[in-house]
């Protein structure tokens, strides 16, 4: 296959813009999500429209030791891999112990352990191959508390850290890893996080928008890449010099749905 993309949570959203970008530039994908309808259906429209072979597995990554699974089922065909994109996540809104334990322990599993299980699992294919990439889907999320979804917040800023880390032990092999870190964006992620309505969805950006943003940062091996400017020197130049309690107010008040 050529410049093999394996693509976690590609049914919907930053996810399927990524794929559909990657086919543009006509190269081959390993479709991942829960949903096998939308990944057939994704998968068939990039064969069409491109030309390109595409492969769909059906995993929920959420479950525990699913990225090992997923490797081993896809055998041979991992070795392949010339590009991971680690974007499947979700978050939630509420209060932390108003929240059941049980979901917050799934959104940790997908959000850092299947990410960080695949990358691993992936690497020593690449290093072997001397070159590949890796883009993890963070959020601008990660470099700042975040009170009524302080587990996703958290979730975030292990992306970011260990995105960094990473790609800075693997540049002698030829291998830079990226992390899209964007604002709000129009996926959905408002209505199943619950936070329709609140000041922070107001200003959102397609996924079209920061899905281009983070594939071309990632093609320039780019360690941290934003989807807009005024959220780069925001986290860069402002939130560093801002009281921690007024960060934690402000951040709680976006998140706030207003009362009717």
């Amino acid at each position: 296959m050529k410049n093999l993309a394996l693509i976690t949570g590609a049914s919907s959203g930053i996810g399927m813009e990524l794929a559909r970008i990657h086919a543009s530039r006509k190269g081959d994908l390993v479709l991942v999500a829960r949903r096998k309808e939308e990944l057939e259906r994704l998968a068939e429209e990039l064969q069409r429209d491109h030309g390109v072979q595409v492969s769909v597995a059906v995993k929920d990554l959420s479950a525990t030791r699913a990225s090992k699974e997923l490797v081993e089922e896809l055998g041979e065909l991992v070795k392949e891999v010339e590009v991971l994109i680690n974007n499947a996540g979700f978050g939630g809104f509420g209060k932390f112990i108003d929240r059941p334990i049980e979901k917050e322990i799934e959104m940790m599993q997908l959000n850092m352990v299947a990410l960080t299980e695949l990358t691993h699992l992936v690497l020593p294919h690449m290093i072997a191959r001397g070159k590949g990439k890796i883009l993890n889907t963070a959020s601008s999320a990660g470099f700042m508390p975040g009170p009524s979804q302080a587990v996703y917040f958290a979730t975030k800023a292990y992306v970011v850290s260990l995105t960094q880390s990473i790609h800075h032990e693997l540049k002698p092999h030829g291998i830079s890893v990226t992390a899209l870190c964007p604002g709000p964006v129009r996926t959905g992620f408002e209505k199943t996080a619950g936070l329709e309505g609140v000041d922070l969805f107001k200003m959102a950006l397609s996924p079209v928008h920061t899905a281009i943003a983070g594939y071309r940062g990632m093609e320039k091996g780019r360690m941290i890449v934003f989807d807009q400017r005024l959220l780069s020197f925001s986290v860069n130049w402002l939130i560093p010099f801002i009281p921690r309690s007024w960060i934690l107010r402000m951040v709680e008040k976006m998140q706030t749905p207003k009362k009717r």
